[in-house]
């Protein structure tokens, strides 16, 4: 089966249509499918309800949809660092469902490992819970919370061979696992393509077999949110 793609446009064609659920890998602007991401936008597909741990900031990642008016709804756990979302949302524009981070991973992990739900005490008593079934274990309350499967998965490795096997470095790692394992479809972006059999068993973090199509992003921009910097001693 071939997975490799001349470009992030050529592994979206067929795959993306108005009013998808789609999953987004990263963490702020670490570790995010910034090509595939453009190539969504140029799809000019609408009404799309986004999975992602934040939507990006304004004018990078997917902050460029939202300027589009590409994205419906987020499933978010943090929305900050983007006016134009703020101004959207607070105007009645833009939908969001509010998740905890780590039920937000969860319910990914589940997605992707076949489970359809499960029980959590994160966020019993608060807004998270309304709605929502909830069930005493061991003399305390769980809120029942179901499993993400998008329709379409874009993430973001450093390397993969060529049937789709994953290395991510470091902390890009993030939300990259759960979101591709989740997805129907799974695209990803890699900054190196190598043969088959040239990774040690051992080295990959994620099997070829959750992974549908790869694009090489060799330069990617990797840019950072908010740059530090403390006086040199």
């Amino acid at each position: 089966m071939k997975k490799i793609y001349p470009s992030a446009a050529a592994a979206l064609d067929g795959l993306v249509r108005d009013g998808l659920l789609i999953g987004v890998g990263g963490f702020g602007l670490c570790g995010i499918p910034e090509a595939l991401i453009d190539a969504l936008r140029d799809s000019g597909a609408r009404n799309l309800t986004a999975i992602s741990n934040n939507a990006g900031v304004d004018g990078f990642g997917l902050g460029k949809l939202l300027e589009t008016r590409q994205i419906r709804k987020m499933i978010s756990s943090y929305v900050g660092e983007n006016k134009e979302f703020e101004r959207q949302y607070l105007a009645g524009e833009l939908e969001l469902e509010f998740t905890p981070q780590g039920t937000l991973a969860e319910k990914l992990r589940a997605g992707g490992a076949g489970i359809p739900a499960f029980y959590t005490r994160t966020g019993v008593g608060t807004l998270v819970a309304e709605g929502k079934e909830q069930r005493e274990f061991d003399g305390k309350m769980h809120v029942m919370e179901r499993a993400l499967v998008p329709d379409l998965s874009l993430g973001k490795a450093w390397k993969a061979d060529e049937t789709g096997n994953l290395v991510f470095r470091r902390t890009a790692r993030n939300f990259n696992p759960a979101v591709i394992m989740a997805g129907k479809v799974s695209v990803v972006e890699v900054e190196q393509i190598v043969p088959t059999g040239s990774l040690d068993p051992d080295e990959v973090h994620l099997a070829g077999i959750y992974v549908h199509r790869l694009v090489l992003n060799a330069t990617p921009e990797k840019r950072i949110e908010k740059r530090t910097t403390r006086p040199r001693l």
